[in-house]
């Protein structure tokens, strides 16, 4: 199965007879949308049910986690009977009861490790309902890569906010970090296997009520997107339900942050794929750029794991985020283990003859070729779609 429609979506006038009294409101507009929803928590339920009761015509829900009893006081679209069951494939399940001419569907992953860039470059606009600064870094740098805004929404309580981005025209979500978060993320970054999985900790406080709100301007900013209308790009909202004292919020793109190049082509390669020798791209961009200098990864790879204590190394070739507590131990003596990063593959490079599958990338990803300072993007597109 792809992501294509396989019939025709028809607008029932009377459905969406409300929205058309609206002057500038064009449904046919949403009907062909394309929307990528990262995250299908609390925030994500009230994104997906918005975003199906306007119309939507084409919606992807990315989500690793299943459904918990506690989930139910947050997420209008979980019943009891889930739970155990997949997020992403329940909430695409109410979305489709909601609006049954929804061309819905589900992705089980892990965001960071699991999601081809395929999919970004397949939506028009993408939403964050993110619960981690890693997923939302992730999530940035695809969206800044492959030139999609994106709308970024998060809670806190009775707080939250809701904030947009299109780099590299205005500010991105790593422009608003502050010396603390980068600190954080830093740490966590430079840490071994296991003191990663330390630092993991219990999901943030939420409620149904600011949920709701967040996720509804979230699902508001992606119509004006969509209209063209001014939206809350490189800007936020801030929800203070304590008090009243919301506010409005703008964004300064940070002069040191590296996703404010202009957006490098990227071009499908219909006969390459997840089982695809590397080759391939790299024949297609050397006819293309007259010499290739290396293959960029869209994402973090370990390449291999050291013991920190008897120093046996073994090649693991996975994504950081599905690395597992039993990887990160060393087989020979059970003690800490501390991973080699992989970005990039140079000519003589082994890895050029694996194909993504091998070097634990997933389907329907993005793979750039550099010559110089020229980038030249692959969309590893001959089995994109769902899978």
């Amino acid at each position: 199965m792809t992501i294509e429609a396989t019939d025709p979506i028809v607008i029932r006038d009377e459905r969406f007879a409300r929205f058309e009294r609206v002057e500038w409101w064009d449904q046919k507009r949403l009907r062909d949308a394309r929307v990528l929803v990262i995250g299908a928590g609390a925030i994500g339920n009230e994104v997906i049910k918005n975003l199906a009761l306007l119309g939507i015509g084409h919606l992807v829900i990315a989500d690793m986690d299943t459904i918990e009893l506690s989930n139910l006081s947050r997420s209008v679209l979980f019943r009891e009977a889930d739970a155990g069951k997949s997020k992403a494939e329940c909430a695409a399940r109410a979305a489709r009861e909601i609006y049954p001419e929804l061309d819905v569907h589900a992705v089980n992953c892990n965001v960071v490790a699991g999601l081809g860039l395929g999919y970004f470059r397949w939506a028009d606009v993408v939403v964050g309902a993110l619960d981690n600064r890693e997923a939302r870094l992730f999530t940035n740098s695809a969206c800044a890569r492959t030139g999609r805004p994106w709308v970024d929404g998060g809670i806190e309580v009775l707080q939250g906010v809701a904030r947009g981005f299109a780099p590299p025209q205005t500010a991105c979500y790593e422009c608003t970090m502050s010396e603390v978060d980068w600190r954080i993320v830093n740490t966590r970054r430079s840490c071994s296997m296991l003191a990663r999985r330390a630092l993991e900790h219990g999901g943030t406080p939420t409620t149904p009520t600011t949920a709701s709100i967040i996720g509804a301007i979230e699902a508001q900013e992606v119509v004006k997107i969509l209209h063209g209308l001014p939206a809350l790009l490189g800007r936020g909202f801030v929800f203070e339900g304590a008090s009243h004292s919301s506010y409005g919020v703008s964004y300064a793109i940070d002069p040191d942050c590296p996703w404010h190049e202009p957006v490098a082509p990227i071009d499908a390669l219909p006969d390459a794929g997840w089982n695809t020798p590397l080759t391939a791209v790299w024949s297609a961009a050397d006819a293309l750029l007259g010499g290739v200098d290396a293959l960029e990864l869209g994402r973090e790879l370990v390449e291999k794991l050291e013991c920190v204590s008897c120093g046996d190394t073994r090649t693991l070739l996975q994504p950081i985020d599905s690395v597992s507590d039993d990887d990160a131990r060393c087989v020979r003596c059970g003690d800490d283990a501390t991973p080699h990063f992989l970005h990039s593959l140079s000519g003589g490079s082994e890895y050029v003859t694996r194909s993504a599958r091998e070097l634990g990338l997933p389907r329907w990803d993005v793979v750039w070729a550099r010559r110089g300072d020229r980038f030249h993007g692959f969309e590893l597109a001959a089995d994109g779609g769902v899978q």
